[in-house]
């Protein structure tokens, strides 16, 4: 399927591994420039080094996402690099996993700024070069959690706001033909819950109970994401597209 992005180039903040650093090799993989954002500049950098052995055309950038000055910095190195900014990638996210009984104002607060007012911060910073380009593709990495999950109030409450955020976004946006979407992955399989102490417990039991039987790949997950950032896609907007097997 022809996506229409080469040459394009893309934001994917969190990029640095896991999920985002499978969304960063698929959009290098249809030809786009990728800037490769993530709070750690090593593990960017070395993500940016896979890409260009693979011929991409990829930039490593350290930005704190909460952080609006980090932010608007990258967007300007990023369009003094490639000419323009076309698609971006709110992904940079974390969790901070407990019953609320002792959950601090600390393990909420990270958490729902990073992936709410990271969010907020991007794409406040790239809508400006999108409108007046008339073309642009935000795509935000919710979770199956925004359904909410024991033990996530944080997170669950951050996904759900992403939601809501993409489709106040979708209603802003679509007159200049910025579309603004989220993806919704379910159980995935990344570095960071292969480390969790019941990994194999948790793998066992989606393989049981997903109507899919078998845990997800970030490669699922980039898929979506490169779809939804094609011009196949150009239609579709304040959409959750849901990664999860099935399972709801």
């Amino acid at each position: 399927m022809e996506t229409g992005l080469a040459r394009k180039t893309g934001i994917v903040t969190g990029a640095g591994s896991g999920i985002g650093a499978a969304i960063a090799s698929r959009l290098i993989a249809e030809g786009a420039n990728v800037v490769v954002a993530d709070i750690n500049f090593e593990a960017a950098e070395a993500q940016v080094e896979a890409l260009r052995s693979e011929g991409g055309n990829a930039l490593a950038v350290r930005a704190n996402v909460v952080y609006e000055a980090e932010v608007v910095a990258m967007v300007e190195q990023t369009v003094s690099t490639f000419g323009a900014v076309h698609i971006l990638v709110n992904n940079a996210g974390l969790t901070r996993d407990m019953r609320i009984t002792k959950m601090t104002d600390a393990d909420w607060d990270i958490v729902v700024d990073v992936i709410l007012k990271g969010s907020f911060h991007c794409t406040k910073a790239v809508l400006p070069y999108m409108n007046e380009q008339k073309w642009g593709r935000i795509i935000n990495i919710s979770s199956r959690a925004h359904l909410g999950n024991p033990g996530q109030a944080n997170y669950s409450a951050a996904k759900a706001g992403l939601i809501g955020f993409t489709r106040a976004m979708s209603l802003e946006a679509g007159r200049n033909f910025v579309t603004v979407n989220a993806v919704a992955p379910g159980i995935i399989n990344t570095e960071m819950i292969r480390s969790l102490p019941h990994w194999d417990k948790i793998r066992e039991n989606a393989e049981k109970t997903t109507p899919i039987p078998r845990v997800g790949e970030a490669e699922d997950v980039a898929d979506a994401v490169a779809f939804l950032a094609s011009e196949r896609a150009s239609y579709i907007s304040g959409d959750v597209l849901h990664v999860t097997g099935g399972r709801y």
